[in-house]
């Protein structure tokens, strides 16, 4: 039966929305360089998993819009943590916040309990594990259950005690709490970046988040991070608390920092009241906040409250809207991205908004600029939507210079080539078609190097261009063959930083091959499909040679990423570039483990044969590629979204509402993630 028109539209906007939200989720979980404001990621992923689930022929298993934070770095180990680090759910205005209270006054059965507001923190969240009073492990959140060990990191913050004080440690102690930069550290830091030249910090999380990510913790050291504790993990050997706010005062008596805006407050009317006091004064502070989270302060009343599938009852985090400022737009430039992608951009008067100043503002694509009607000249509202990157949301008409003409696309790449852009029909972005272009050729470089692929420390963007500048690099097959005597002269280098980093690119040949086929930059092709197609296939070689029927088959790829694939590798330029990173010694894979692989899954019962099984949330011994890869290997499918043919939804801490919500309306079997090997197993949902 051919497709409808209704339904090939969605094919094509699911394609387009999972493309966008995959690579704005690898650019805020993995590389901490965000490009969009929380809202209107929000709005694509909303989008998207709207459509994916008026059309479940269309889901998918590794749709973005399904994945949970981001993977972690090769850089670190992982680290399980004792108790999940859960996440919480948001009240956006005094409405919401009121309903979130009178769910909780009846939970506990008419009783009105004590309150405790804090500061929601604009920074990392961070566990500190100290046994016998020593501090044993800092590890990151990362998706609640593992998280990243940045233990050598953590120890350069000086807010953070390596020996905790006082008569009564117990002999486990975890510490939960939020690493950030000081304003004035991050101010103090970007004047340092401006006058060497260098590219500013985004903004104080970022910056907080990518200084305890750094390999070198003398690196950390310098960044000058703070610490506050708000919470206690796992504790053995300790007192027991009545609330917690005694909690709290036993952390301060260990010699961690607690923040002194705690508040303890009666009525949910006095949380209020706090929050838009708060929200007014947020900048009176040293450091960023975009919240504050409330907290049932009775620990035995938080026991009979209880959690959601992803969230505790007993708390809620109050968000602060948006903040908007008005300014004047002195020019809209274009920059160019490594698939030949054209980014417009507002270059603006700087202004102080959302807790920093903002000289750069996005402007999405030309349908934006041109819907928005935004001008040289104008002045404009910006806003730091979620206090991330900011963005223009229009022209201040009444205050619009006469004589001004609508902004128009450039027809040329703003490269030396300047060669015509292009965009096709159909589709949003204009391109820079030109394979040659120097602006791509810098960008799939530092894009190969990045955390979220082949992970070179030391390989930034002012490293690749001062590299291709010189003509030692064209691509990313040319940085194997460099030398130290290569880059020792270049700004920035001694020999012990050009020996460093020399090794730093040897030690990548050895990442995995679900790496490499990500670092590649092929359009669509990201790292859940990347991990299907290495699996299946084990090799680079046969991943690339397969026919796109053959590539396509693969559970989690599909038609689109197949054929983008086939089309990059028939580019003689590519298969070139291919060779040159096989003879540097780049991992391809191994036939011997792909047939292994093969021989291992059909030795497997297929307990879920033709069976539709829907994961959602953290489930223990799995990340959510190897439940889904489990599912697939004994039979069955693991589709993105929840349908009436979904035979059993498997549920784990950090779960989604939507897809509990939706089992409920259909019916569908609910699994505790507990259980998950049971399923396995038999193929039934266990009772």
């Amino acid at each position: 039966m051919p497709e409808t028109h209704d339904a090939a539209a969605a094919r094509d906007r699911i394609t387009e929305l999972r493309s966008q939200v995959a690579h704005h989720n690898r650019l805020y979980h993995e590389l901490d360089e965000p490009e969009l404001p929380d809202a209107d990621y929000d709005v694509l992923a909303r989008e998207l998993r709207a459509l994916e689930a008026e059309f479940p022929e269309l889901a998918a298993a590794d749709s973005p819009a399904q994945t949970v934070g981001g993977a972690a770095s090769a850089t670190f180990a992982p680290v399980t943590h004792a108790e999940p680090m859960t996440s919480l759910d948001n009240a956006m205005d005094g409405d919401e916040l009121r309903a979130w209270a009178d769910r909780v006054v009846k939970g506990l059965g008419g009783v009105v309990p004590r309150f405790v507001a804090e500061l929601k923190f604009d920074g990392l969240a961070m566990s500190l594990r100290y046994e016998h009073g020593e501090l044993m492990q800092a590890a990151t959140r990362g998706d609640g259950r593992v998280g990243e060990d940045v233990t050598a990191n953590v120890a350069t913050i000086e807010d953070v005690p390596k020996r905790l004080v006082g008569v009564a440690v117990p002999r486990i102690v975890e510490v939960r709490g939020e690493v950030y930069m000081p304003t004035a550290v991050f101010e103090s830091l970007n004047e340092e970046y401006e006058a060497a030249g260098l590219r500013p910090l985004v903004n104080p999380r970022n910056a907080a988040a990518g200084s305890l990510r750094q390999k070198d913790p003398n690196m950390t050291a310098k960044r000058r991070l703070s610490f506050w504790a708000y919470q206690l993990g796992e504790v053995v050997g300790g007192p027991e608390f009545r609330s917690h706010q005694d909690s709290l005062d036993f952390i301060a008596g260990l010699g961690l920092p607690v923040n002194p805006e705690i508040r303890a407050l009666d009525t949910i009317a006095s949380v209020e009241e706090y929050c838009l006091f708060r929200q007014a004064h947020r900048h009176d502070l040293g450091y960023e906040i975009d919240g504050v989270v409330i907290k049932v302060d009775d620990l035995a009343q938080r026991e009979l409250l209880g959690f959601t599938a992803r969230a505790p009852r007993w708390a809620i985090a109050y968000k602060f809207p948006p903040e908007e400022r008005t300014t004047l737009l002195r020019a809209i430039q274009v920059s160019v991205g490594r698939t030949g992608r054209t980014t417009p951009f507002a270059v603006l008067e700087p202004v102080f908004v959302g807790g920093s100043t903002v000289s750069m503002a996005t402007l999405h694509n030309q349908d934006q600029v041109a819907f928005k009607d935004v001008r040289p000249g104008d002045t404009v509202t910006v806003r730091k939507a979620g206090d991330v990157i900011p963005e223009v949301v229009g022209p201040v008409l009444s205050l619009r210079p006469e004589g001004t003409e609508p902004w128009q696309f450039p027809t040329t790449c703003p490269c030396p080539l300047a060669s015509t852009l292009v965009r096709l029909e159909g589709e949003a972005d204009t391109r820079c078609v030109e394979p040659v272009c120097p602006f791509q050729r810098d960008q799939k470089i530092i894009y190969w190097a990045s955390r979220g692929a082949m992970d070179i420390e030391g390989l930034g963007e002012r490293t690749v261009v001062q590299l291709t500048g010189a003509e030692l690099v064209r691509d990313a097959a040319d940085i194997y063959s460099l030398t130290a005597d290569q880059i020792e002269p270049l700004e920035g280098f001694a020999r012990p930083s050009a020996e460093k980093l020399v090794a730093s690119i040897q030690e990548s040949t050895d990442r995995p091959l679900p790496k490499v086929l990500t670092a590649l930059g092929i359009k669509h092709l990201g790292p859940s499909a990347s991990l299907a197609l290495a699996a299946e296939f084990g090799t680079l070689r046969r991943v690339m040679e397969a026919t796109d029927d053959e590539r396509s088959a693969v559970d989690g790829v599909g038609g689109v990423i197949s054929a983008a694939i086939g089309r990059w590798y028939e580019r003689p330029s590519n298969q070139d570039f291919i060779d040159r990173l096989e003879a540097a010694g780049v991992n391809f894979g191994s036939e011997a483990e792909a047939a292994a692989r093969e021989a291992a899954r059909a030795a497997i019962e297929q307990t879920l044969e033709g069976k539709a099984v829907v994961v959602t949330g953290t489930v223990p011994g799995y990340n959510r590629e190897e439940a889904e890869q489990a599912i697939v290997a004994r039979g069955g499918k693991s589709p993105g979204s929840v349908s009436k043919k979904t035979f059993a939804l498997v549920v784990g801490d950090g779960a989604g509402a939507s897809k509990l919500a939706k089992a409920e309306t259909n019916g569908t079997p609910v699994v505790p993630a507990e259980r998950f090997a049971e399923l396995l197993t038999t193929g039934e949902i266990p009772s």
